[in-house]
């Protein structure tokens, strides 16, 4: 991996899609939570600063046709995939011109034409939707397409996740199971909820491949991914398990008191951002002001969607009952 690494330093393109997009992610997080703070994002949010990276590396290793199912920690995942930025923050805010007219918030972010069909608020519930679209991918014979689902350490001890993996297995179906492991599931720690904490092992009962890779390394979780997506068309599905780190809290309202400050700063001080930015120094692809300029086309994205999002209508109450389907 550090050889593969070397070499997709030399991609200055991709190192720097890679830095735009884990610091737009970054951005738009503290920036909701700010929002949130002035009571102007209704409902909750699961914020995931600090695996950038996770989010980032597995989408850019993706096609825009692949599908992909996120967890309600989704920020990062739909901003990776290309969502629209815009689009995205009005739906935070609860305006019609959101991704979901302003109906869906935080948790539910949906982009057909990016191949994001959403999450839900039920952990492990995307494992199963991911099999029902990998197998429209194979009745339909569709070439070169996966379907991908994210889910946590906690997710991964869910009933509804090994169905899902025994049925993906069975089928040969291309599934990327993404394993977020941010070590803590809600407030319990990985090592006191399962007895095994190798998470790989999970692929043994099903005959599934396994991979794993430093989920705060871009270019790690990047090559990874796009192994095992290569490895998924050809022979079904594969678990990937990315190491990684929460260091904002479960939710908005967190405070972290199951956790020392100590723990907390530990990450932040290698959280994947400023660790890709040494990378590319160090390589001398980049410069400081090179990447100071990234932050700030990052920022000033953020900061015009936030801008535009406040410009936009509140849902009118007519169009209350649009999208239900059943009484």
């Amino acid at each position: 991996m550090e050889n593969d690494s070397h070499i997709l330093l030399q991609d200055k393109e991709l190192c720097r899609s890679l830095m735009l997009r884990m610091m737009l992610v970054n951005k738009f997080e503290e920036t909701a939570l700010s929002l949130f703070s002035q009571g102007l994002v209704h409902g909750t949010m699961h914020p995931g600063i600090g695996e950038e990276a996770t989010a980032v590396g597995t989408t850019a290793a993706l096609n825009k046709e692949d599908y992909m199912l996120t967890t309600h920690r989704s920020h990062g995942q739909t901003i990776g995939k290309g969502v629209d930025i815009n689009a995205m923050m009005a739906e935070l805010l609860g305006r019609e011109t959101g991704t979901n007219r302003g109906r869906g918030g935080s948790m539910h972010i949906c982009d057909f034409d990016n191949g994001i069909l959403g999450a839900n608020g039920i952990l492990a519930a995307n494992g199963p939707i991911a099999c029902g679209a990998a197998l429209t991918i194979k009745l339909k014979n569709i070439p070169d397409r996966v379907a991908v689902c994210f889910f946590g350490d906690g997710a991964a001890n869910e009933g509804a996740m090994h169905e899902a993996m025994n049925l993906a297995a069975v089928w040969k179906l291309p599934v990327l199971f993404v394993l977020t492991n941010n070590t803590y599931g809600m407030s319990m720690p990985l090592e006191k909820a399962v007895n095994e904490t190798d998470l790989t092992k999970r692929a043994i009962p099903y005959g599934m491949k396994s991979y794993e890779c430093d989920g705060n390394d871009v270019l790690a979780v990047y090559q990874t991914v796009h192994d095992a997506r290569a490895y998924a068309l050809e022979n079904g599905p594969v678990l990937i398990v990315e190491h990684t780190y929460r260091t904002a809290g479960h939710s908005k309202s967190d405070r972290n008191l199951y956790r020392t400050e100590e723990e907390i700063q530990y990450w932040k001080d290698r959280n994947p951002i400023a660790r890709f930015k040494m990378q590319l120094i160090q390589a001398g692809m980049f410069t400081d002001e090179e990447i100071r300029q990234i932050q700030q086309q990052a920022n000033s994205t953020i900061r015009q969607a936030v801008e535009y999002t406040l410009a936009q209508p509140q849902p009118h109450v007519q169009d209350l009952e649009y999208g239900v389907y059943a009484d």
